[in-house]
Formats: structure tokens, C-alpha cells, sequence
């Protein structure tokens, strides 16, 4: 058998690589080896282990991409299509609110432009008069070219100048008898129109004689027109009206932004709503959150208004996937969009509110139930807005119990205090101790629903503990919507002495109270960390943030990791785009939402109505009732100790104390002292068991503090008894947080 060559094909069509130093394979033994075969290192190689290289196919040229698969039917291709396909029925037909608004624009639309060009008829006809003679006269010319046959002219012509003699006389004979039939023709009309004339004038009243000398002479004028004669009727152009947008727009405005390279379009641009739509894949290396950065300026370079260019965010295509909005009509000037409930209409707030509007016009709805709002921007935005609706939409609910806290002091929110449970407005200390104590009572209120929840059957609370609307509307179980607003509460959160509890019970508020029918709104002009604690950020569950200055506010009050995500309030104008902001329901629903705008005066009117359905309902109460709202006593024993201890005492006996605590606070403390036989009538042995039996009452209520009771001598009173020490009281209310008060 021969040794094959190091190059030799294989019978695949391979090459075999030989190694010089390793023995050839398929060799027969060789009893005298050489020296190269006596060296230790070299060793043998088994066949399996020999690499077949393919040189027709380099590493450079090898065709890593999967190959397509085949290329589905046609079921296949038309299912993908029927997938994608419009809806049936256009929008305006499955929209009742879209369809009034249609039939109500087309025909405001054609009632107007017919009240306009009917009152400019009567300038209309004098232009047309005045063009009458330039008519006239070019009726004229025709009749005359007409009646005496002049467009033979150039043939008579020319058959004279070739002396064609017998061809000429024809076409003169023919001429002649033509230009007499139609002078005829003429002058027999002409007596008709005439006499027809004569006796309409005479028998037809003069305005309607008047009426057919103008349309003849509007007749001539329309025949008067020339080429570069002033249309008669009057157009108008509205510079609000925004130019079609084209692709061409699209490439140059991003380039001119520094986004530079290929830019597919997924899709034609298409009309959306009143406006134009756009949906492109950036170049790659490109993300949709430069453009949403870039907003103004890629309006400049578009040379359209900031109000209608609205670039957003398909996140779930990919992150390079824009979609660019732009109206056809410039919104910041267009007439006001009215909130829906405006004029009519009441609210559930088991059901949808109607907040807003998106950039296109759309009715934007909330869901306040089992949800709470975090509203914030920078003075100006436009955040009373959004609040107004909210109460407004509460006050519209009648059965729920609105409890408003106004904390800038403006009045803005005036309008509902006639139907607040609880309404304060004001920015004092004396206002910010009330609305701490509103949410001490709201986690109090919380406690009192979780334990009548946790007592009903099974079948009342089917998929949880919560208020369904089936138990809100049981009045006597008292499960109400409860709506707690606390507008500008950084004035609360911000205190010395109450924004640490507030910020607590707050918290507490926000994580549990949503599933038991208590809704918290609060809202900031300062989103920063003292002023939006940390607590009440990281667990709301809706959030409105209006324009806003850095991406640290902007992630306060829209939730971590969305400035990153291209979520940017920093993109919004307060002056031009005021009430605009991003609404997030969670962090992968996110739409910008305009608040609807509502004038104080208008607040005004439906806070009024209101009033009436509430009156209706029997369901005002506290504040709105008449009721007087008497704050929530904090107070412990260790501060009713500190009030009723004698001034230059060091040490008290607890009996002395005991009863000085029933008499001042005898609906906590009556108790304490009394006994099923009268004092009077007690011997020795009763009275000290009576008076012991307070001491360790009151021994026991201390412990919990830290403070002890033990052996006090106090001469002329009572000798050595079970007592206090004024120093012990004073380091428990130091450790409670109350200062101990000077004696």
C-alpha cells in the first residue's frame, strides 16, 4: 500500500494535512525507525483526530446567516394581512362621542361659510358688474367673427393669390350667402329678445326687471375674466394650517438634529386623527430617546410650531422605532377642547374619569379606584389643571367623601369646598397640623374598613379584600369612595415638627389604603427628595408629571429609570404647552395628556351642581353639613401627667395622680377610680385596697413608656406610697418627641 502525499484528496473531496514529524498514516510498520520517529515528543495521531479543511470555503466567505424558510401559501400571506386589516366599522361609527363631534363640526362648518358668502353676495355681484363691459365687448367680438364668417378669411385668401379663379368665385358665393342667413338669423333673434324684454318690464314688477338686468350684466362680467383677473369669491388661508408632511421633512429634520444615515419608514405617513403619522426606524446606533430629547429643535428644523410636532417612543417594536406625530392644525391655538362633563353629566369612580386630551384630540380617561396620584411639575405647568378635574370629578361622584387640602393658600381649589367633608386652604402651621392630622384620621378610617372587610362572608369579597361597588353602595357598612387631595403637600412634607409623621402615615396611606376605597392625591411644584419623600415616590401607582427642569425631578415623580427609558418631562414648554404632561398608569403605559382646562368660573358652576346631586342623594356630611371637625387627640398619658403635675414637685404619689387624671380627662381616666362601693362608705382595709389598685392600674399604663413606679415618701402626705418621679416623666416625653414643659 502506498503512502499517500500530504496533499492527496480523500474521497470527500477534502485535503488530508500530514504532519512531517508524525508518522504517515496507513504506513506499513517500519522495523528500523528513523531518528526523527525516536524523538520523545512525537507521538501518534489518531485519524479521528485529523482536521479536514475544505479549500473552497475560507473562514472570510463562510455564510453564517440562517437560511430562509419557505415561503408561506397563500393562506399563509392573506391570514397575516386579515391580521392587520382596519377595523370594519370606521372609528366615527364606534364612537358615539367622535360621531356627535363629526355631524356637529360639518355642520357648524357649512353654516358658517353659508352665513359668510351670503354676506358678501352683494360685493361679489358688483365685481362681477364691474367686469360686464370687458364681457359685453368680448360678446361682441364673437358675434361679429360669427355673422360675418371671418375665420374664412385667410382660405379666400389664399386661393387668390394662386389665381385659382373658379375655386374663389365658389368660396365668395358661399361667403355671401352665409354672412346673410346669419345676419338674419341675428336680426329675427334679436327682435324676439327685444319684444320679450319690452313686455316682461312691463308686466312683472320693477325689482324683478332690475334682478334680470344684473344677472345679464353678471353674465357679461363672468365672460369678462381674464387670465390674471382676482378671483370674486374671497379665500382665506389660515397660518395655523400646518403643510403636509413629507418624508423628505422627516430625513432632513432628523439629520439636521445629528441623526445621520439610513431611515427606513415602516409605513406610509398616513393622516391620524388631525394630523399626519409617521413611523420610522432610526439609523442604527440610534435611539428614540435623542429625538424625544431634541423635541425643539426638530421642530426648528422642520419650521413648524413646538405644539405640533409629537415624536414618541415604540418601545414595543424596539427602542428605535419613532413615531412622529404632527397636527395639521397648530392646538395651542385652536378653540378649547371642554372637558366632557362640562355642561352635564355625573361621575363613578368605580368607572373611567375623563381626564384629558392626548396630542390628537382624544378623550384621555383615569381610573381613580384602587389607585393613588402623584401629580408634579414646576411652577407654572399647569398643575392646577389636573387637580380641578379631580375634584371635580370626585365632587360629581355623590357618593364620595372628599376631603381637599389646599396647602399653597390660593383659593385654586374653591370651587369644591361645598361639598368637602373636610376643606382647608392655607399654608400656616395651623393648616399644615390639620392636614396631619386628616391623614393620622384617613389610617385610622383605614383600620376601622380593613376590619369590617375582614368580617364579611366569602361570596361579599369574591377575589379579595377590597371595597367592590356592591359594598360601597350598603351604606351602612360605610365603604364609600373616599377621596383625599393634598395639593401642594410639599409644604406639608417640608415641616419641621409634622413632615417626618406625615411622610410616615403617608407612606403607610399609599402602599394599603387603595384597596379599601381611600384614594390619595398629592401634588408638588418641587419634586426633590425633601419635598416628595421617598416613601410616597416609590409606591404611587398613577403618575402626572408636567414640565419639569432635570431628570432627578423627572424620575421622582414618574418613577425610576423612565428619564432613561425616554420618558422626559424635560420636553415639554410650560408657556406654550401648560397642563401637558406625561401620564404613567405603569411603567410601560405612558402617553402625554393634555388636563382638560377648566376656568374658575366654569368650576364654579359645576361645583354647584354638585351641591344639588349631593342635596338629592342626602349624602353631604361633615364640613359640607354643617358639622364642626374636631381634631384627632394624639395626646398620651405621659403629656396628661405633665398637665395636671403640681408646679416644684419632684416625686407624686400615683393615687394623687390617678385621681387628678379623672378629673381632668374623665372619659379616659373615670374609670380608673371607680368601685363598687362609695369611698365614704368603705372601711380601712377597701380604701387601701382601692387605692392600691389605682397605683398598679397606673403602674401598668407607664410601663409601656419606660417609666417606673416605685416607694415615695412624701411627708404630710400619705407618708411612703407607690409613686412617680418628676425626672422619670421627663426623659419618657423627651424619648416620645415631646419636650417636657418647664415648671
Amino acid at each position: 500500500m502506498s503512502h499517500p502525499e500530504p496533499h492527496d484528496q480523500t474521497t470527500d473531496g477534502a485535503n488530508v494535512v500530514a504532519f512531517p514529524t508524525r508518522p504517515t498514516i496507513g504506513a506499513a510498520p517500519n522495523p528500523e525507525p528513523t531518528r526523527e520517529m525516536e524523538r520523545p515528543e512525537v507521538e501518534h495521531v489518531d485519524p479521528a483526530d485529523i482536521e479536514l479543511l475544505d479549500t473552497e470555503d475560507s473562514a472570510l466567505s463562510r455564510k453564517v446567516d440562517v437560511v430562509p424558510a419557505a415561503k408561506g401559501g397563500w393562506m399563509d400571506d392573506h391570514r397575516a394581512l386579515l391580521d392587520q386589516a382596519p377595523a370594519l366599522i370606521p372609528s366615527y361609527l364606534r364612537d358615539k362621542q367622535e360621531l356627535a363631534e363629526n355631524i356637529r363640526f360639518i355642520a357648524e362648518y357649512y353654516a358658517r361659510m353659508s352665513l359668510y358668502r351670503t354676506t358678501r353676495s352683494p360685493i361679489y355681484l358688483l365685481k362681477l358688474v364691474s367686469r360686464s363691459p370687458r364681457g359685453a365687448g368680448r360678446a361682441v367680438a364673437v358675434w361679429g367673427q360669427w355673422a360675418f364668417d371671418t375665420e374664412a378669411n385667410e382660405l379666400r385668401r389664399t386661393v387668390a393669390s394662386t389665381s385659382r379663379t373658379s375655386e374663389y368665385m365658389m368660396l365668395s358665393r358661399q361667403h355671401t350667402a352665409r354672412v346673410r342667413a346669419r345676419l338674419i338669423t341675428s336680426l329675427l333673434i334679436s327682435l324676439g329678445v327685444t319684444t320679450v324684454g319690452a313686455v316682461a318690464v312691463a308686466s312683472t314688477p320693477a325689482w324683478v326687471s332690475m334682478g334680470g338686468v344684473v344677472a345679464m350684466l353678471a353674465l357679461f362680467g363672468a365672460a369678462g375674466r381674464t387670465a390674471d383677473s382676482k378671483p370674486i369669491v374671497e379665500r382665506w388661508t389660515s397660518p395655523h394650517i400646518q403643510r403636509e408632511l413629507t418624508s423628505a421633512e422627516v430625513v432632513d429634520a432628523l439629520e439636521a438634529i445629528g441623526i445621520k444615515g439610513k431611515v427606513d419608514f415602516v409605513n406610509p405617513i398616513q393622516t391620524d386623527g388631525p394630523g399626519w403619522r409617521a413611523e420610522v426606524d432610526l439609523p442604527p446606533g440610534y435611539l428614540t430617546e435623542k429625538v424625544l430629547e431634541e423635541r425643539a429643535r426638530l421642530a426648528g428644523a422642520m419650521r413648524r410650531p413646538l405644539t405640533t410636532v409629537w415624536p414618541e417612543s415604540d418601545t414595543e417594536a424596539h427602542p428605535g422605532r419613532l413615531v412622529l406625530w404632527v397636527a395639521k392644525k397648530d392646538p395651542a391655538k385652536a378653540k378649547r377642547r371642554l372637558w366632557p362633563l362640562m355642561k352635564s353629566g355625573q361621575c363613578d369612580l368605580f368607572e373611567d374619569i375623563p381626564f384629558g386630551f392626548d396630542p390628537r384630540g382624544r378623550v384621555i380617561p383615569l381610573n381613580l379606584m384602587y389607585s393613588n396620584l402623584l401629580m408634579g411639575g414646576v411652577p407654572g405647568s399647569g398643575k392646577t389643571s389636573g387637580v380641578m378635574v379631580v375634584a371635580l370629578a370626585g365632587a360629581l361622584d355623590p357618593t364620595c367623601e372628599m376631603w381637599v387640602y389646599e396647602m399653597k393658600g390660593s383659593g385654586d381649589l374653591d370651587p369644591v369646598q361645598p361639598v368637602c367633608h373636610r376643606y382647608v386652604s392655607g399654608d400656616d402651621d395651623e393648616h399644615c397640623e390639620s392636614a396631619l392630622d386628616a391623614l393620622r384620621k384617613l389610617e385610622k378610617e383605614l383600620k376601622r374598613r380593613k376590619k369590617i372587610i375582614a368580617g364579611l362572608p366569602a361570596d361579599q369579597v369574591p377575589k379579595g379584600r377590597k371595597v367592590y361597588p356592591h359594598l360601597a353602595r350598603n351604606k351602612k357598612l360605610g365603604l364609600h369612595p373616599l377621596l383625599a387631595i393634598f395639593d401642594e403637600a410639599h409644604t406639608l412634607f417640608e415641616h419641621e415638627e409634622y413632615g417626618k409623621e406625615a411622610a410616615d402615615i403617608a407612606g403607610r396611606l399609599i402602599r394599603k389604603a387603595r384597596a379599601y376605597g381611600i384614594i390619595l392625591v398629592v401634588t408638588t411644584q418641587r419634586p426633590d427628595a425633601k419635598s416628595l419623600p421617598k416613601v410616597v415616590s416609590d409606591n404611587v401607582s398613577t403618575r402626572f408629571c408636567l414640565a419639569v427642569t432635570g431628570h432627578t425631578a423627572n424620575d421622582l415623580v414618574l418613577g425610576t429609570s423612565m428619564y432613561k427609558n425616554g420618558v422626559r418631562a424635560t420636553m415639554f414648554d410650560p408657556k406654550k404647552e401648560a397642563g401637558t404632561g406625561w401620564l404613567a398608569k405603569s411603567s410601560h403605559d405612558t402617553q402625554i395628556v393634555r388636563a382638560a382646562f377648566i376656568e374658575q368660573a366654569e368650576a364654579i358652576e359645576i361645583g354647584q351642581r354638585a351641591l344639588a346631586l349631593r342635596t338629592a342623594a342626602g349624602t353631604l356630611t361633615g364640613e359640607a353639613a354643617g358639622e364642626t371637625i374636631v381634631a384627632e387627640d394624639t395626646s398620651t398619658l405621659l403629656d396628661h401627667l405633665a398637665d395636671v403635675w403640681p408646679a416644684g414637685e419632684d416625686t407624686m404619689h400615683s393615687v394623687r395622680l390617678v385621681q387628678a387624671l379623672s378629673t381632668y380627662r374623665p372619659d379616659i381616666y373615670a374609670h380608673w377610680v371607680e368601685a363598687d362601693t362609695p369611698i365614704d362608705e368603705m372601711t380601712p382595709e377597701q380604701k387601701r385596697a382601692h387605692e392600691t389598685r389605682m397605683a398598679t392600674t397606673l403602674s401598668n399604663a407607664l410601663s409601656p413608656f419606660g417609666v417606673h413606679t416605685g416607694q415615695v415618701t412624701k411627708r404630710g402626705d400619705g407618708g411612703s406610697r407607690k409613686g412617680v418621679k418628676r425626672v422619670d416623666l421627663d426623659a419618657a416625653l423627651t424619648r416620645s418627641g415631646t419636650p417636657p414643659t418647664d415648671d
